[in-house]
Parts: structure tokens; sequence; C-alpha cells
């Protein structure tokens, strides 16, 4: 924690700063294909509570498991979609109730990871998965450069020109915001049951992750990853990372296993018990600084 500490340099916001390109900027000269969003279809993006109080914004890039209507099914099972290759089950309910909680702003994406995964970057390979945890998704195999772009262009750059301009709006006011990102993870991958009930991802910013460990571990019976069951070190990750590690913000990345968080009222006990660690660390006036840590790098 030491070195962690002493390799950062601190810098103030001032109103001039301003955050790298959106990846909603479009880009010329791309070919061009019919938009998988209809009349008829939900938004990209929600945003709940636009005018939260809280310093922080919470987002959740997995909350939904909706498929645009032009997309079908993408050639699998119906109940193929309720399950977790489609979205972060229970993590959507748990966001909405860490908004209540804290009165903060939350962005949540409208649609299924399987359309277009938001938490990956376009020239990610996994940014439109051909197979998921052994399923083959025959909708996502062979398209076109066109295709590909028009997914992007209707889902990935909406939801997150939404999280620019929501945070543009703390910066528009002389604030350094923190930026929370709920997700949620399967009992069991490949055989392997998860003992986690919480896992905690994060870089090189210690500002939030560090504590975070500490508090959640005085929580009875709880037992924290720490990286686990995935790691923010793990180039796929994008979406924390582009937002808010790119400009220094102090920010961190939160699973929660699915199983305890599959009906809203689970959902509620286990994000009660992620509020009274995240509570004191978010209340703390000192944490919203532009600080960035040796070795990082914009994405």
């Amino acid at each position: 924690m030491a070195r962690l500490l002493q390799s950062r340099i601190r810098f103030r916001y001032s109103a001039g700063m301003s955050g790298s390109a959106s990846p909603a900027s479009k880009e010329p000269d791309r070919p061009q294909a019919a938009s998988p969003l209809g009349a008829g279809d939900p938004p990209a993006f929600e945003i709940v509570n636009p005018e939260g109080r809280a310093p922080f914004l919470l987002i959740c890039d997995h909350a939904s498991k909706t498929l645009p209507r032009a997309l079908g099914t993408l050639g699998l099972e119906a109940r193929l979609l309720e399950q977790h290759i489609a979205w972060d089950i229970g993590a959507s309910d748990a966001a909405r109730w860490l908004s209540r909680r804290f009165d903060a702003p939350l962005v949540r994406a409208g649609y299924s990871r399987l359309a277009i995964d938001l938490n990956r970057a376009l020239d990610d390979p996994t940014s439109i998965a051909q197979e998921s945890d052994g399923v083959d998704i025959p909708g996502n195999r062979k398209l076109t450069a066109a295709a590909r772009a028009a997914r992007a262009d209707a889902l990935f750059r909406p939801y997150h020109g939404a999280i620019d301009a929501a945070l543009g709006r703390f910066r528009a006011r002389g604030a350094v915001p923190a930026l929370i990102s709920i997700h949620s993870f399967t009992p069991v991958m490949n055989g392997f049951a998860r003992p986690w009930h919480f896992g905690v991802l994060w870089d090189r910013d210690p500002r939030i992750a560090v504590p975070l460990i500490e508090n959640l571990r005085r929580e009875p019976g709880a037992v924290i990853g720490d990286n686990e069951p995935y790691s923010a070190r793990d180039p796929h990750g994008f979406s924390a990372a582009h937002h808010a590690g790119s400009h220094g913000y102090p920010h961190i990345e939160i699973e929660i296993r699915q199983d305890l968080i599959d009906t809203p009222a689970r959902a509620a006990v286990w994000a009660e018990r992620l509020a009274r660690a995240l509570g004191p660390i978010l209340a703390d006036p000192e944490l919203y600084r532009v600080e960035r840590f040796e070795g990082s790098a914009a994405i």
C-alpha cells in the first residue's frame, strides 16, 4: 500500500480540464448498415435519478437481457436469453438500490451484451461474442463491418456518450466525480464453485479498492475476492478504465455473486451489505481528487 501511495502523482481538477474524445463520436467514411433499433425498441440506455446529489456516478454495463427486435434471438433458444451469457443477473436491481440509498445518478445499459458488450473496446475480439461460456451464438457470426458498426452506433456509442455526459455534469460544477461500476458473476464456472460473495476489481488506483476490501471482510461470513473472480488488470475491461481511470478519477468495479441477488429482495439485502462498506469511503471529501498512478494508461 505504501509503495502504491508513494507512486502517485496528484493533480487538482480545474474547469479547463477536459476528457478524452468520447466513443460516441462517429468516424468518417465507415461502411453503413441499417440500425438494429426500430421505432418500437426501447432506448440504448436509461438514466436513473439524473439529479442525484451524491458525488459519484453508478454505471451498470450488463443491466439488460433485451435484444433489438431486428436481431431476433441471435439464433439462441429463449431459455439461454435468461441466463448469465445474456446479462449480469441481479446487477441492475443492486445498482438501482444503491442509487436510491446514496441518492446517486445511475446509467444502466438498455440491451444485452449478446448484441454488443459495452464493457469491451470496439476493437476487442469479444466485443460481439461469437461464443459465450461454451454456447455458440449464430447471429453474431459472419457479421459484415457495416453490421458491426451499426450495432456500435445504435448501442455502444449512445451508452458511453451518456456516461460521458453524466460525468461532464460533475465537471461543469467544478467537482471531481468517482465512478462505481456494478456487475455480477456466476456461482459456478467451468465446474469450479466460486466461493466469493463480492469481487473487488481494481488496477492501480487503491483509493476505493483497498479500504473497500478491508470493510467488506468485516461483514460476517463474507468471502471477498481481491481481483477475483476477474481482474481489472485484464485488458478486456473497458468502461471504468476509459471513463474514470484514464482521467484520474477514483473508480472501482464491484462484482456480486448472482445466486445472492437473483431476486429484487435478495439484491436489496446484499446491496445493503455493500453500502455499509462503501459508505464511509464515499463520504470522505479527500477521495474526490484527480490522481494518476505510475504505469496507468489512458484507454
